[in-house]
């Protein structure tokens, strides 16, 4: 049986802003923007476990208030969002935020989504969904130079026998 997570869910508006904006100095920050919460949820589960510092959005509007409170150092982000999709997020945030370096990915996602970004003279990696757990830290770690760091290795899956008693 997997282990659950005991959360509930909180509107952004309730969550103190000093939260999610008060990180230590140096510390490379990474902002995580899917808009399905299972997905930047766990991504964000995954890379704060491997010692990266996380902030989690479901949606761009979200992720550039948050991005104005604590500039990322690196944004990974969906593609296909309402509203405003992962590359014109990209594209904005870079705009205030030009350190910032970009992972898009996407489970639809083709080179002609990355037109836009081309024509405004960017050139963002993308990646198809799903990533890996040990591959997506890799990337990160590479994007920002820097280890991981916690170095464990992620477990991919356990069997453990069960006993029952007569």
């Amino acid at each position: 049986m997997s282990p659950s997570l005991n959360s509930e869910i909180v509107s952004l508006s309730e969550v103190p802003e000093q939260d999610w904006t008060d990180t230590p100095d140096g510390d490379p920050v990474v902002l995580v923007v899917d808009d399905e919460p299972l997905v930047a949820d766990t991504l964000s589960i995954i890379l704060s476990r491997a010692g990266f510092r996380t902030m989690t959005a479901y949606d761009a509007k979200t992720a550039l208030s948050m991005a104005g409170a604590t500039p990322p150092s690196l944004l990974i982000s969906d593609v296909a969002m309402p509203e405003m999709n992962g590359v014109e997020l990209a594209i904005v945030l870079l705009e205030t935020q030009p350190k910032c370096k970009v992972l898009l990915f996407s489970g639809h996602a083709t080179s002609a989504d990355l037109v836009s970004a081309m024509d405004a003279g960017h050139d963002f990696r993308l990646l198809a969904k799903p990533v890996h757990p040990t591959e997506m830290i890799r990337l990160v770690s590479k994007s920002l130079s820097v280890r991981p760091r916690n170095t464990q290795p992620i477990r991919h899956a356990e069997v453990v026998p069960i006993r029952r008693s007569a």
